[in-house]
């Protein structure tokens, strides 16, 4: 769908419009224009409108969430703007900051410290001026557009938003493909990366995650490493079960980090693999 501008509200900027807008920009490349919306824009479905209009309907771009009921899913503009960009789901999985975020926009300050249990006075202290500047300075001006060095950082923030949920999404899929569970004496489970040609530059990127979401069982991860032509071991979610400095002895081991969370080692057989992880695991 070709859009002509974006409009979100005047007044005070918060992350929730700001990011909305970033991944607008991105995605259409149009100005960005902060003012309250007259009847025909909001009918207009060439103008897409951001957090305030008091209508949500994709076919005529309008993300705005402010006309849901009280006890609705905390949902802001962000959420339907990655909606309608088919990213929302992938965003709840990968996007660790994204829940806050919805809760913070609908439900204020000190229901979101109830509901992450933590003190109210700690919301205030998560700000930095990376916050602060970027939208205040979105707040300061009526009109956005290319060329200008807000937009420009909107662009970028919008792009790499964009790109690392697809890479995320990639890199899961690959994951699935290629990966192993072990399953080791029938104790602890672990999550083995085979080498593959050509290598990932990070093999055991995006690892953590599949594990969190799909292999929750693992206590481990076993990888390629990129810089010789062995593997590299690591306790996953830093589980003490696992003891790699017991490791650090062998001859095939180059390296054991001292607070026995990884090592890295020449070996590539499985069965030699499988043996140090034996040795590194205390139970």
């Amino acid at each position: 769908m070709e859009i002509e501008q974006i409009i979100t509200h005047p007044g005070g900027a918060h992350k929730d419009d700001f990011l909305a807008s970033c991944l607008m920009v991105y995605s259409y490349g149009v100005p960005v224009v902060r003012k309250e919306p007259t009847e025909a824009e909001v009918a207009n479905a060439a103008i897409a409108v951001l957090d305030v209009g008091g209508e949500h309907n994709e076919e005529k771009m309008n993300f705005d969430h402010h006309q849901f009921p009280a006890d609705y899913e905390p949902t802001c503009a962000l959420s339907l703007v990655l909606m309608h960009l088919g990213l929302y789901e992938d965003a709840r999985l990968y996007c660790d900051w994204l829940e806050t975020s919805e809760w913070l926009d609908t439900r204020g300050a000190v229901k979101t410290a109830a509901w992450l249990g933590i003190d109210r006075s700690a919301m205030a202290k998560l700000n930095s001026p990376v916050d602060i500047t970027l939208l205040r300075r979105f707040a300061k001006a009526e009109r956005h557009e290319a060329g200008q060095p807000v937009y420009e950082v909107m662009r970028m923030i919008g792009e790499d938003m964009v790109t690392f949920l697809k890479g995320m999404r990639e890199r899961m899929e690959e994951i699935d493909r290629q990966s192993e569970v072990w399953e080791i004496d029938g104790t602890f489970k672990v999550l083995f990366m085979p080498r593959t040609e050509p290598m990932t530059s990070e093999p055991s990127a995006g690892m953590g995650r599949y594990i969190e979401n799909q292999e929750p069982d693992c206590v481990a991860m076993v990888y390629p490493d990129r810089r010789g032509s062995g593997y590299g071991l690591t306790r996953y979610n830093d589980d003490l079960r696992f003891d790699f400095t017991r490791c650090e002895n062998e001859d095939d081991v180059h390296f054991a980090h001292k607070a026995g969370f990884i090592i890295k080692t020449s070996a590539t057989e499985v069965e030699r693999l499988q043996e140090l992880l034996r040795m590194a695991w205390v139970g």
